[in-house]
């Protein structure tokens, strides 16, 4: 059984790709996904934010008396990005002359600013391709949808404007019109969509009365959200789409692809199950491509998405109908 595919129109040898996290931050750590079976790598992430916290922690607090001199706030605003910046590129180098797999860097943005530049020098340290995280809590009541949706457009069109490697945008689903908005993403210039990113939630300790962390890794049953919207969009999108968010198993994967994604990102299940787990995902593939008859993915991608459906209906149902009215406990 044949499991090459695309990412980002990239050719790969496997569907299932290492999405951005902890595991991709290390040469050693990618060497050894790649060893195992992963069609691609996308980098930990580089987070606008982490830059801006890491300014506010270790600079502000010892300006003294420059605290006013702009210049020395400009000097080390800079020396903090250029630092990470450095550190990515290196990894991006190192890696590159050890795996035979195409890598992605990352970027988690969440405005549109000078940093912007970064993506054409990842792409000369030797990215092959570009993964735009791009999400902010739409908590800014004095802001429209319609606001909040022209930033990501300008976002990317800057970055367009910058490399020539491909661009994939990872999004929530959180949008007043998604379909809408992925149609419009995907003629923006961009080679994929990612649906969709996992974001940090918040917990309540109710004996401490302190907000914690909420769930780290995706549940079994969160691959149901972008399930629906791959086999909705499939087919009516102008750019590949990439299922992402609770894929733990070859099942999994198999329905993405039934759906129509072009590739699957996956996190949660390789931290629980170690790297060598995606041997017996690429092997459960095959297993199931071999006891129907499919050789390729091709044969197989987007048989089962909205627009061959006999009850195209279906897809877009949101109510429970008969299933609780009929429900025994």
């Amino acid at each position: 059984m044949n499991l090459n595919t695309t990412y980002l129109g990239i050719p790969v040898k496997s569907p299932i790709i290492v999405g951005s996290c902890g595991l991709t931050s290390t040469a050693e750590s990618i060497i050894e996904l790649a060893n195992n079976g992963a069609g691609a790598i996308v980098l930990k992430s580089i987070f606008e934010e982490e830059i801006i916290l890491d300014f506010e922690k270790n600079v502000l607090p010892k300006v003294g008396p420059m605290d006013n001199d702009l210049e020395f706030f400009d000097y080390y605003d800079y020396q903090i990005k250029d630092e990470v910046l450095h550190k990515y590129q290196s990894l991006i180098a190192d890696v590159k002359k050890s795996v035979d797999i195409p890598v992605i860097a990352s970027i988690n943005c969440i405005s549109n600013g000078e940093w912007v530049s970064y993506a054409k020098k990842l792409e000369e340290a030797g990215a092959d391709g570009l993964e735009l995280n791009i999400f902010k809590l739409p908590f800014d009541i004095k802001k429209s949808s319609e606001e909040i949706e022209h930033s990501y457009i300008a976002i990317i069109e800057r970055i367009i404007e910058k490399i020539s490697i491909p661009l994939a945008v990872k999004i929530s689903p959180y949008f007043t019109n998604l379909g809408e908005f992925v149609k419009r993403l995907s003629l923006s210039g961009v080679a994929g969509i990612v649906l969709f990113n996992r974001y940090y939630s918040i917990d309540f300790d109710i004996n401490n009365e302190e907000v914690i962390s909420g769930g780290v890794f995706s549940g079994d049953k969160d691959y149901e959200m972008p399930l629906r919207w791959i086999s909705i969009m499939n087919q009516k999108s102008n750019c590949e789409l990439i299922a992402s968010t609770g894929v733990h198993t070859s099942d999994n994967v198999i329905k993405m692809l039934l759906a129509g994604a072009g590739s699957v990102q996956v996190v949660s299940a390789l931290y629980k199950e170690g790297s060598s787990y995606l041997k017996k995902m690429n092997s459960g593939i095959k297993e199931w491509m071999s006891s129907k008859g499919y050789e390729t993915i091709d044969s197989f991608k987007g048989n089962m998405s909205q627009t061959t459906a006999d009850k195209p209906e279906i897809y877009e149902r949101v109510q429970f109908m008969r299933y609780f009215s009929d429900h025994k406990h």
